[in-house]
């Protein structure tokens, strides 16, 4: 199948290269020309765990190309997928102008029946709205597909190559059997191919995210209750975790979630509700509850500190959002960082993959260090914000001979509590006693 994916961030060029992958030649358009440029020559601009070498491949077979021209992508396309980028305008509803810009150009160009995939996550309604759109510029026969993408930063080749289920929002029989063949590869072993209508594939996606961030925003206020009672929250964790009406997933508490998904779509999901006349009490707790445990080790930090951190320097393990990535969009590191600044302190950071993002947000107020132990070196304490794997297993005797302070804020709970009082150190996590 000729497949044209248009928008190349995160979404875009994994759903690109796993399509090239199972042998469908697939263009990708994107208007970034140095984007498009690094993509030619193999250069991968995003950290993604098994991307480079799935595009490297897939060029070199030449099922995967790239390109800065909307009509040279979709000329020959049988399928068009929208992988746009849907920020949150300042009100935290959806800027849909990126996508509709596109859907103005492909209405245009198109000269043959085409099925017309939006992946990128819109508010519902907005697959009518494209509908509409592409009708009014072409008498071109054509279908409008709702696919929204439940891929994970870090393991998004895995997602989309092991799909937990497929969601198609489609009334077209002709388009439904387009997306069954298109993704009959990856659900060879069963894995649902779930068919709605689009206003529901639409409002799925917002309904799983924020689902998911309300669990995490629920168990970080049992994080905050355990410390205020003297329990444990990695016990109560497992405790409920053990019931299969919970299950064991985002019951991990911690310094809140970031990147580009979780809080954009709760936003989101808020204000479609307002726009029904829905006051979504329960996303507005979400929210509030995220943003304040964002802050949540400040006031521990100033406990220990006296309430005077200033000329203190710190060392921070960890900038992404998340481990595997280099995203550091809504990072709880970010709004860390700015508060110890504010407070005078001085800021030793590193990270695996997420270094050039935070010198584009931070510039030289921080410093960036090569690897986790120069991080440490004349540091007053250490803070914990990405449970990077490489931060699990630290030598703590080498610690202990380059750092000022022997204390660590541990924000996601990853390391021995009594392994580390007893080499010396003050201990501080989430939720713990």
């Amino acid at each position: 199948m000729r497949i044209a994916v248009v928008g190349i961030g995160y979404v875009g060029l994994v759903a690109g290269a796993c399509f090239a992958e199972m042998g469908n030649t697939v263009a990708c358009v994107d208007v970034d020309r140095r984007k498009i440029t690094l993509l030619k020559k193999g250069e991968i601009p995003i950290y993604e765990p098994g991307l480079d070498e799935l595009v490297r491949k897939n060029i070199r077979e030449k099922r995967l190309s790239f390109t800065t021209q909307l009509r040279e992508g979709i000329k020959h396309s049988q399928v068009i997928l929208l992988a746009l980028p849907t920020p949150p305008n300042e009100d935290g509803t959806a800027d849909l102008r990126h996508v509709l810009a596109v859907v103005e150009q492909t209405g245009r160009l198109i000269k043959d029946y085409k099925v017309i995939v939006n992946k990128s996550t819109v508010p519902v309604g907005t697959v009518a709205r494209i509908r509409e759109i592409i009708r009014s510029k072409t008498r071109v026969p054509f279908d409008v597909v709702s696919n929204p993408e439940f891929l994970k930063e870090g393991s998004a080749v895995e997602d989309f190559m092991k799909p937990d289920r497929i969601v198609i929002g489609s009334s077209s029989e002709k388009a439904i059997a387009v997306m069954r063949q298109l993704y009959e590869p990856f659900i060879r072993t069963g894995n649902p191919f779930i068919v709605m209508d689009e206003a529901s594939a639409e409002l799925t996606k917002y309904a799983a995210n924020s689902l998911l961030a309300t669990r995490i925003s629920f168990m970080n206020e049992i994080a905050s209750l355990a410390e205020s009672v003297g329990a444990d929250v990695d016990k109560v964790r497992i405790g409920i975790g053990s019931d299969p009406r919970i299950g064991k997933s985002f019951l991990f508490p911690g310094v809140g979630y970031g990147g580009s998904c979780f809080p954009k779509d709760v936003k989101a999901l808020i204000k479609i509700g307002e726009r029904m006349g829905q006051d979504f009490k329960i996303l507005k707790a979400v929210e509030e509850v995220n943003n304040r445990q964002k802050r949540s080790l400040i006031p521990k930090i100033k406990r220990h500190f006296a309430h005077s951190v200033e000329g203190k320097t710190f060392a921070i393990w960890g900038l992404a959002f998340k481990p595997k990535t280099n995203d550091i969009r809504e990072a709880p590191s970010i709004v860390i960082i700015q508060e110890l600044l504010k407070l005078g302190a001085k800021i030793q950071a590193h990270d695996p993959a997420a270094m050039p993002e935070a010198k584009k947000v931070f510039g030289t107020k921080i410093k960036l260090c090569a690897t986790p132990y120069e991080a440490l070196r004349r540091a007053d304490a250490l803070i914990i914000v990405t449970e990077w794997n490489e931060f699990r297993e630290p030598d703590y005797e080498e610690m202990k001979e380059i750092m000022r302070g022997l204390v660590i804020f541990d924000g996601r709970n990853i390391l021995n509590v009594q392994q580390l009082r007893s080499k010396g150190f003050a201990y501080y996590g989430v939720g713990r006693r």
